[in-house]
This record gives structure tokens, sequence and C-alpha cells, in this order.
């Protein structure tokens, strides 16, 4: 399992697992229940990659949100992780 600090949302942080570049599960800790919940559920699944094109530039308040911050959270997985 892998934990990310979020920066600028209501979520705190994002705990998630990878299993050969595919999401295998994310949960948000804090923010907007339904929201997070939403996009946890639609990312579950995915290639880490299509997840970092769907999510990254997605602005709530403070130039983020929380799908933005799970992009990036994906993308220091994979510089962490060379994949």
């Amino acid at each position: 399992m892998e934990r990310y600090v979020t920066q600028g949302t209501c979520s705190r942080e994002i705990d998630f697992e990878v299993e050969g570049n595919k999401l295998v599960s994310v949960k948000f800790v804090h923010g907007c229940a339904g929201n997070t919940q939403g996009v946890s559920r639609l990312a579950v699944g995915r290639d880490i990659d299509e997840v970092i094109e769907l999510l990254s530039g997605i602005v709530c308040r403070n130039g983020t949100s929380c799908p933005d911050q799970l992009a990036k959270a994906l993308i220091e997985y994979k510089k962490s992780h060379n994949a």
C-alpha cells in the first residue's frame, strides 16, 4: 500500500495500491466523501497512465483537486518505482 500526502485539498492523504501498472485500490482520507468515493471507484481497475491522463489538471480550489492529487500521487509512484 502506498501513501501520498495531499496538498491544497480537503483530503489529507491518499492510500492506494498498484499491481502490474493497474490501480487496484484507492482510499482518500477525509475530503468530500461522495466525490472521493466516486473518483476511487472510477479509477480502480484502470491503467495508472490512463488515470493520470484523465485526472491531471482538474481544479477545485487552490489550483488542484482530489482527482488531480491522485494523478500527482501516481506520477510520484511511477518516478519512485521506475514504472
